[in-house]
């Protein structure tokens, strides 16, 4: 389900969007499927980092094992 939202975004940015919505559907899809990719990324890159700290906590008993 859709949920119709307003946001601000500056001139120059929504010039730039425009430009490319088409390729995309519109600037909804265009926004939709961007936000998306942020969201994705962040998330990933929080698991990642999340992972490197247990990692190198566990460094000298892990190396010890290898």
């Amino acid at each position: 389900m859709k949920v119709k939202t307003s946001i601000t975004l500056s001139r120059e940015l929504i010039g730039r969007v425009d430009e490319l919505a088409a390729e995309y559907g519109n600037r909804s899809a265009l926004i939709e499927l961007a936000v998306e990719r942020f969201v994705t990324t962040a998330k990933r890159r929080s698991r990642d980092a999340r992972d490197l700290e247990i990692i190198n906590r566990r460094a000298d008993a892990l190396n010890a094992e290898a």
